[in-house]
């Protein structure tokens, strides 16, 4: 991962990441192949890097992490998964905008 405000997620460390977590999270289920995938790599690095300390943002490579990737029933990507408090509580399928994303994060704030 390029972005030193991204998290790159295993299935080892994606339980206590999700949980752990004291503020908003955004999860990006991605894979190496897939070209929507790399159009919307750039905007959510942006919006972790211009969110520091507000959201947490990570990465879940769907071929790496088969057990997370199953466990929220992930059939396209990009998918991106809200989280608060360690509960999901938004879900969106495909390349979203900046403002889009940054507006379903602060909704949970």
């Amino acid at each position: 991962m390029s972005s030193p405000n991204v998290t790159d997620l295993t299935d080892a460390n994606f339980e206590s990441f999700i949980s752990g977590a004291s503020t908003p999270v955004l999860l990006d289920f991605w894979a190496t192949w897939c070209a929507p995938c790399k159009m919307l790599t750039p905007v959510v690095e942006e919006v972790a890097a211009e969110n520091v300390g507000k959201f947490a943002v990570a990465k879940v490579n769907v071929d790496e992490c088969p057990a997370a990737a199953s466990q929220f029933g992930i059939r396209s990507i990009p998918t991106l998964i809200f989280f608060k408090g360690g509960e999901k509580k938004d879900q969106a399928v495909g390349v979203m905008s900046k403002a889009e994303i940054v507006r379903r994060l602060e909704s949970l704030v």
